[in-house]
């Protein structure tokens, strides 16, 4: 899992801002929301332009380098801070893979070239890298893969380059970490070309509604959304299969199915092709849902057991203790995230009226 990250000269982030999933406050309810002692599910709260979206840009930008998953193009332009005076954007992970901890560190410059890697498991520096210097300090990545090669001095990551050429045990933390880095998934509501991590491509999206039951299921998770209609697949004329409405005169899902329907479709199916989630950004998951839908598909997402999920959102009718806790409900602002266990003097409990809180300033930091 991942219990810290931090970045700076990102985008509008120019001091660093870091999300600590170890800050578990001693809430006794909800507690399907953090998992081995980490914030598993978050919702981040802003005014737009605050840098929501950004956040998850930054969170996800380990997927170019340290994988081939798809990273859709012009998410990253105008990629550094325009008002730092360094030459580069620095993120910073720590995973924890009992008993083991990576902190990862590594440094891009403008074009999105690493200019620096550092890597520590539990306290020993494996090694670091200046890519503009072409010099470091391997020693402790030539004990670990002794067979390793090492006459390396490209721009692609040192990291990834040992982790795929080394033939270490199965369960060996740095393969842990990269196949949690493979599995890590962004997107939007409404747009499936417009995606992060997970898998290579989305060409599937139209198609894969026709194996199994999946329509079945489409239309179950449909009916539970409060979307009544029924879903047939046709031939169309040029004897290509498509996905109706089952009305008297069917009707093309994708012509007619509202922008919250259609977003529930996108939301289905990236949960349903990627089973095995690590990591889960939802950015603005929302936007077309109505507030009671946007309850239920949290409640979803708080069933996924083995998936931190970090959700988008201005909806304030989600900021509830029967849905989630303070520590797990984050407000932006001015380049810093805080919680609202973390925002507040007041001793929030369980009967405390999170919405009413934040609408009247109690959260503003």
């Amino acid at each position: 899992m991942l219990k810290l990250f931090e970045v700076s000269g990102f985008k509008n982030f120019l001091s660093p801002i870091r999300i600590d999933f170890s800050d578990v406050k001693n809430y006794q309810f909800n507690e399907n929301c953090i998992c081995n002692n980490l914030l598993q599910k978050l919702i981040v709260y802003g005014k737009n332009a605050s840098g929501k979206s950004n956040l998850g840009l930054a969170l996800f930008d380990i997927v170019s380098h340290m994988t081939t998953n798809n990273v859709t193009h012009g998410l990253y332009n105008f990629y550094l801070n325009s008002e730092s005076k360094l030459e580069f954007a620095e993120f910073q992970y720590v995973f924890v893979f009992t008993p083991y901890q990576i902190d990862y560190l590594y440094r891009k410059n403008g074009n999105q070239d690493l200019v620096y890697e550092r890597v520590i498991l539990n306290d020993d520096l494996l090694f670091e890298y200046n890519y503009t210097e072409k010099r470091g300090n391997l020693s402790g990545l030539e004990k670990l893969i002794p067979t390793l090669n090492l006459n390396f001095r490209g721009s692609d990551s040192l990291l990834k380059y040992a982790i795929t050429n080394s033939a270490l045990p199965d369960n060996h933390p740095l393969y842990q970490m990269m196949s949690f880095i493979s599995h890590m998934l962004w997107f939007r509501s409404l747009d499936e070309n417009c995606y992060i991590g997970y898998k290579s491509r989305s060409s599937d999206y139209y198609d894969f509604i026709f194996e199994g039951d999946r329509i079945k299921k489409l239309e179950d998770f449909l009916h539970a959304a409060g979307v009544e209609e029924n879903l047939v697949a046709k031939n169309t004329p040029e004897g290509k299969k498509k996905l109706y409405f089952d009305t008297p005169s069917p009707l093309p899902f994708f012509m007619v199915a509202s922008s919250g329907t259609r977003a529930l479709y996108t939301y289905f199916y990236f949960t349903e092709t990627c089973p095995d989630i690590s990591l889960m950004f939802i950015d603005e998951f929302d936007a077309y849902y109505h507030y009671e839908l946007s309850e239920t598909i949290v409640k979803l997402i708080e069933k996924m057991p083995h998936c931190q999920a970090i959700l988008t959102s201005h909806n304030t009718n989600l900021l509830s203790n029967r849905i989630m806790r303070p520590d797990c409900y984050f407000i932006l602002s001015d380049g810093k995230l805080t919680s609202f266990a973390n925002a507040t003097k007041r001793e929030l409990r369980a009967g405390h009226n999170l919405e009413k809180l934040y609408m009247s300033g109690e959260f503003d930091v």
